[in-house]
């Protein structure tokens, strides 16, 4: 996992996300072992963590592990990329997308 992005577990999700997106966007990839989508993302999250860096907040979040916060947002299918802001879901896109997809989304919650 890159250096920049932190694993987030039930127990911390409302201080290192709900609270974090108040100051800042924070961007949740709700991911599992299994999920080989959710690989072929991985690279691609952590290039948007380094490019974003200072801006967004970037966190991952195991579903298989942490049941709560995938069922407290109607997690479904996975990769699944959640943006926060204000302490609210804004931004949702599922699926392996292309990093230039995701690039969109973040910077309209941006600055």
């Amino acid at each position: 996992m890159a250096e920049n992005i932190r694993s987030v577990n039930d127990t911390d999700f409302q201080a290192e996300v709900i609270d974090a997106s108040k100051s800042q966007p924070v961007m949740v990839d709700f991911w599992a072992e299994w999920c080989r989508p959710c690989h072929m993302l991985a690279p691609t999250v952590a290039e948007i963590a380094s490019a974003y860096s200072g801006k967004l907040k970037v966190v991952k979040v195991n579903v298989d592990e942490n049941l709560n916060a995938a069922g407290r947002f109607n997690i479904r299918g996975i990769p699944t990329l959640l943006i926060f802001k204000g302490g609210e879901v804004a931004d949702q896109i599922v699926g392996a997308v292309p990093k230039e997809q995701i690039q969109k989304v973040v910077d309209r919650h941006i600055g």
